[in-house]
C-alpha cells in the first residue's frame, strides 16, 4: 500500500469516529505537515467525504453526519476495474435467482451510487458503452460460496449432497480448503472425511450444503489450482505440437484451453496439453496459418493420420 493511500485511510479512520479534530491534532496522528494535511482532506472531499471545516482559533475537522454509506475510495482505474469485473461476471451463467451471476448483474447497477462524484459520469458512461456477449457457464449459488467461504475460515466440517459427472448422487462430509474458479467453473477443494483423501468438488453440483459445528485442524495441503488440474488431466494422454510460429498467436489459438507454450529457437512455439480425444485441438490448429508437428500416442496419430486423408479428399477435384 502507498504512502499516500495508508495516509489517507489513517485519516478517515480518525474522522469516522464522529469527533471534531484541531487540525494540529490531526498533522501530529498523522505525521504530516498542515499543508500535507490541507491536501489530503481536499481528497477526501474529492472523493465525495463531506469533511467540515472551520478555520481559526477554535477550528476543527470534522466528518459530517448523515451519510447513508461513504462512497468507495476508489481510484480511477480501479472504479473502471470493479465495473468491467461485474460486467464479466454477469455475462457467465443462467442469471438463476441466487447465483453469482445474477448478483453481479444487480450489482453492475448499483455500484455507481457508492462511487465519488467525481467518477460517477465516468462510470455511467462505460456502463452505457459497454456490452458483454453471455459466456455458457454453470450457474452457482453465491450464498453457497460465501457458506464455504466462512467455513473455512472457521474450519468448520460442513456436509452436502455431490451429483457427480455421470448422475450418481452421494453424501459428502468434508474439511473444506480452498475455493477455485478455473475456466468458468467454480471448484471446492477439501479432505473428503469418508474417503481420507483430499478431493475436488464442483461447487455448482453441490446441494443441501449444511455447515456443523465440528471444528477441524488444517492439514497439509496441495496447492489447489495445481491439484485441480492434475485431476483433470489424470485419464488425459500427453500430447505435444511443435508449432513453426512465434507463442502469441498460439496462445491466442489455443485461449480456451489449459496448456503450456514454450518458445524455441528459429521462432517456434511448443504446445504440451493433456487431451481425452484427438480431435479437440484440430479447430486451434486451423487458425494458425503455420505448419507444426504432432507428438502423441499411436491411437492419437492414426486418428490425425484418417481426418488429413478425409480432408484431402473432400478438396480433390473429379
Amino acid at each position: 500500500m502507498s504512502d499516500v493511500t495508508r495516509r489517507m485511510l489513517s485519516l478517515l479512520a480518525s474522522l469516522q469516529t464522529g469527533r471534531s479534530f484541531s487540525g494540529g491534532e490531526l498533522a501530529s496522528r498523522l505525521g504530516v505537515s498542515p499543508r500535507t494535511l490541507r491536501r489530503d482532506v481536499d481528497r477526501l472531499r474529492e472523493y465525495g467525504y463531506p469533511v467540515e471545516t472551520r478555520p481559526g482559533p477554535g477550528g476543527h475537522y470534522r466528518l459530517t453526519a448523515g451519510a447513508v454509506m461513504p462512497p468507495l475510495m476508489l481510484e480511477d482505474d480501479e472504479a473502471i476495474a470493479v465495473l468491467l469485473g461485474l460486467a464479466a461476471l454477469a455475462s457467465t451463467g443462467s442469471a438463476d435467482e441466487g447465483s453469482v451471476d445474477e448478483a453481479a448483474t444487480r450489482a453492475y447497477g448499483k455500484v455507481e451510487q457508492y462511487l465519488p462524484k467525481r467518477l460517477r459520469h465516468r462510470i455511467a458512461r462505460v456502463r452505457s458503452s459497454l456490452e458483454t456477449s453471455d459466456v455458457p457457464a454453470p450457474s452457482t449459488s453465491a450464498g453457497d460460496l460465501g457458506a464455504l467461504a466462512d467455513a473455512i475460515a472457521a474450519r468448520q466440517v460442513v456436509a452436502f449432497d455431490y451429483e457427480r459427472k455421470d448422475g450418481a448422487a452421494s453424501s459428502r462430509r468434508v474439511e473444506p480448503h480452498r475455493q477455485i474458479h478455473h475456466l468458468q467453473r467454480w471448484f471446492l477443494l477439501a479432505w473428503d472425511l469418508d474417503r481420507g483423501d483430499w478431493r475436488v468438488f464442483r461447487t455448482d453440483r453441490v446441494s443441501g450444503l449444511r455447515l456443523s459445528t465440528t471444528r477441524f485442524e488444517p492439514r497439509p495441503s496441495p496447492p489447489a489450482v495445481d491439484y485441480l488440474i492434475e485431476g483433470i488431466n489424470r485419464n488425459r494422454a500427453s500430447v505435444m505440437f511443435t508449432v513453426e510460429g512465434p507463442a502469441g498467436p498460439v496462445a491466442e489459438a489455443f485461449r480456451h484451453d489449459t496448456v503450456e507454450l514454450s518458445s524455441l529457437d528459429g521462432g517456434r512455439t511448443r504446445v504440451d496439453i493433456r487431451l481425452d480425444s484427438w480431435e479437440w485441438p484440430l479447430a486451434a490448429l486451423a487458425m494458425l496459418d503455420a505448419d507444426f508437428t504432432i507428438e502423441a500416442p499411436d491411437d492419437f496419430r492414426e486418428g490425425y493420420r484418417r481426418f488429413a486423408e478425409r480432408l484431402r479428399a473432400a478438396v480433390e477435384e473429379d
